[in-house]
């Protein structure tokens, strides 16, 4: 069972970039997918970006496209978001997670595995 840890948020203005980490206790090995979501105060979990650990094919969520990019390291233990462009809107706690499957989805409750978040603040 894999475990997440997640790190790098924090306060930034408007129009600037964040780049959050997240590292995994074991290898992520090729049938993995890994994704980013985020969740404000009162709103749903929502997707942000996913990747095929094995493949390298991503998707991304229509609020992001364009300004995030989400990426694995060479031994595939360590999934990084870079956030350019931010908007208040992106402020959220964002978190890392991790499923079986080959099918790339931002859907939150096919991911079996978590992290416990980092916060990301974007004032205007």
């Amino acid at each position: 069972q894999v475990q997440l840890v997640e790190s790098g948020g924090g306060s930034v203005q408007a129009g600037g970039s964040l780049e959050l980490s997240c590292a995994a206790s074991d290898t992520l090995y090729t049938y993995y997918q890994a994704a980013w979501f985020r969740q404000a105060p009162g709103k749903e979990r929502e997707g942000v970006a996913s990747i095929n650990i094995g493949t390298g094919r991503t998707a991304y969520g229509d609020s992001v496209k364009g300004r995030f990019i989400i990426s694995q390291d060479n031994a595939k233990n360590t999934l990084t978001l870079q956030m350019n462009d931010l908007k208040p809107e992106d402020s959220a706690m964002y978190y890392c997670a991790a499923r079986v499957g080959n099918v790339l989805t931002l859907d939150p409750s096919q991911y079996r595995f978590w992290g416990r978040g980092t916060q990301v603040t974007v004032s205007s």
